[in-house]
């Protein structure tokens, strides 16, 4: 930060995707707009260590936020990628089953996902997965055609760009260490890029800091216990597929999902790469080395839907950690965006648990973000 303290409007804690969306939008209404980030560049963590997926919207409650959400954002994503040629492709995924069971939670998924507006989902069987993917052995399959890729690291510099195009300004290497609110006004204490001391006074707060969230709202003197805000770390691990394994697919192939996560599927990336991932697993803080030996597990989960997968064509590629407020067994928990008021804070928003489909919904999410906030 180039000032020693001073005035602002808004400020926006977290240049991940959310935060960004956020600052654009709010910045794109005239507000005055500072974003505190702690890293030395925008997008460093779960933006940048995430499958890249553009999700239809199937696996969601009908009536979430997460459903409502992914449905408002979806398509106001692909606007953006058509608008701005941002890096994306819309080539669709396949849900397979493999088990007779598993047809009947096809069926289920076909339903919320339709409710949910995710469009044109269609149950075909297993001679149709065939034609569509010959390396993929099912019974049936959940067409999605509206699931796509995107560039996510582009899509932040896009809303970074807007942001700053219309007054928004960015403090890197900026930890917020304190909050206080006294007569309308937040005072925010920050750690600067040299470790100096900084305090800016602004109307309102907006807590987008992904991983760190739920210590954000702390700060501004929030139970988190209390309030069930406290967040876990699920982190999953990817694997990239050898370029020479000879196996080929031409749009993503998802497993029926599991509890915690989706299961370990099949995504592409822009290049047409393979990647299998992620895994779900619990941890104490946010970790990000692949563990090499689960090579072996990811081919046999993989294996159940391409068969003859095997684990010398995996590598390690990168891993990623979720923010998520469901704790390891526990039920499904949906995003938490909350204007403060009734806790004493008018003007702090809090975004917490904003894990998938969080950069499908970014710009929806931003937009509400911003009717909270139209008021002040």
């Amino acid at each position: 930060m180039s000032t020693g303290g001073g005035e602002v409007e808004i400020v926006v804690v977290g240049a991940g995707i959310i935060g960004l969306a956020v600052a654009a939008a709010l910045a794109r209404r005239g507000r005055s707009v500072l974003v505190l980030e702690r890293r030395e560049a925008i997008a460093r963590e779960t933006t940048s260590r995430n499958s890249e997926v553009v999700h239809a919207g199937l696996y969601y409650p009908p009536g979430s936020l997460k459903a409502t959400l992914c449905h408002l954002g979806r398509e106001a994503l692909y606007a953006r990628c058509e608008r701005l040629r941002l890096p994306h492709r819309r080539l669709g995924k396949l849900v397979v089953a493999t088990t007779g069971a598993e047809v009947a939670l096809l069926e289920r998924l076909q339903s919320q996902g339709t409710e949910n507006g995710a469009p044109g989902l269609e149950l075909i069987d297993g001679r149709e997965v065939a034609s569509l993917e010959p390396a993929v052995r099912a019974l049936a399959a959940l067409r999605s055609p509206a699931t796509g890729i995107v560039d996510a690291h582009a899509l932040a510099t896009s809303y970074a760009a807007e942001a700053e195009a219309h007054g928004a300004v960015f403090a890197l290497r900026t930890e917020l260490v304190g909050i206080e609110y006294a007569q309308g006004r937040f005072c925010v204490h920050v750690a600067d890029a040299d470790g100096s001391l900084v305090t800016l006074s602004c109307v309102a707060l907006v807590n987008a800091a992904g991983l760190a969230s739920d210590r954000i709202a702390a700060l501004a003197g929030i139970d988190v216990d209390a309030r069930g805000l406290r967040l876990y770390f699920c982190k999953g691990d990817y694997f990239s597929l050898a370029a020479g394994a000879g196996l080929h697919l031409s749009r993503l192939v998802y497993p029926v999902p599991a509890q915690a996560g989706l299961g370990v599927h099949a995504t592409l990336d822009l290049g047409g790469r393979i990647r299998f991932g992620p895994d779900t697993e619990y941890v104490p803080a946010p970790v990000y080395e692949v563990d090499a030996s689960k090579a072996t597990a990811f081919a046999a989960a993989a294996g159940r839907y391409l068969p003859g997968l095997e684990a010398r064509w995996l590598a390690p590629d990168f891993a990623g950690v979720r923010p998520k407020l469901a704790g390891p067994g526990q039920d499904f928990r949906d995003f938490v965006i909350t204007e403060e008021s009734a806790a004493g804070l008018p003007g702090f928003v809090n975004l917490i648990g904003i894990e998938s489909p969080g950069l499908t919904a970014s710009h929806a999410i931003a937009e509400r973000v911003a009717g909270l906030l139209s008021g002040l």
